[in-house]
C-alpha cells in the first residue's frame, strides 16, 4: 500500500518521538501513527520547553503503560520502574498535566496494559 510517509519522509518530530520508544523499551511500530501525532501534538501543547526531553518523558511513560510495571522493571530496573510509578500518581492526582495526557491517550487508544488500566479510577462527571 502506497503511504504518505514513503513519498516525503519522515518528519524529524516523529522520528525523534520512534528513537524516544526504542530508547524506553518499545518498538515504534506497537505505536500506531496516529498515537504518535497526538503525541507530538500534546508535547508542542503542553511540553516543558524542550522538545527532546519531553518526548524521552512521554515515551517513557507510554512505555510504562503499555508494558506494565514488571516488564518495564525488567528492562530498566527497579527505580527507573518506581519513578515512573510515581508519575503516573502524580498525574492522576492532577489531571492537567503532560503525562496525564500522555495516561489518557495510552488508556483510550487500547495501548494500557490492564495491570496499569486497572489502578486508574476515572470519574465519570
Amino acid at each position: 500500500m502506497f503511504r504518505l510517509f514513503d513519498l516525503l519522509g519522515r518528519s524529524s518530530a516523529i522520528r525523534a518521538l520512534d528513537d524516544a520508544f526504542r530508547a524506553s523499551g518499545m518498538h515504534p511500530l506497537l505505536v500506531p501513527e496516529p498515537v504518535k501525532l497526538t503525541l507530538i501534538q500534546l508535547v508542542k501543547k503542553h511540553g516543558r520547553g524542550n522538545q527532546q526531553t519531553d518526548f524521552a518523558q512521554a515515551a517513557r511513560l507510554m512505555a510504562y503503560c503499555s508494558l506494565g510495571h514488571a516488564q518495564f522493571m525488567d528492562q530498566h530496573g527497579e527505580s527507573e520502574a518506581q519513578s515512573l510509578d510515581l508519575s503516573l500518581e502524580d498525574a492522576l492526582d492532577h489531571g492537567s498535566s503532560l503525562d496525564a495526557k500522555v495516561i489518557l491517550l495510552a488508556l483510550h487508544s487500547g495501548l494500557m496494559s490492564p495491570e496499569i488500566a486497572d489502578r486508574i479510577d476515572l470519574d465519570e462527571d
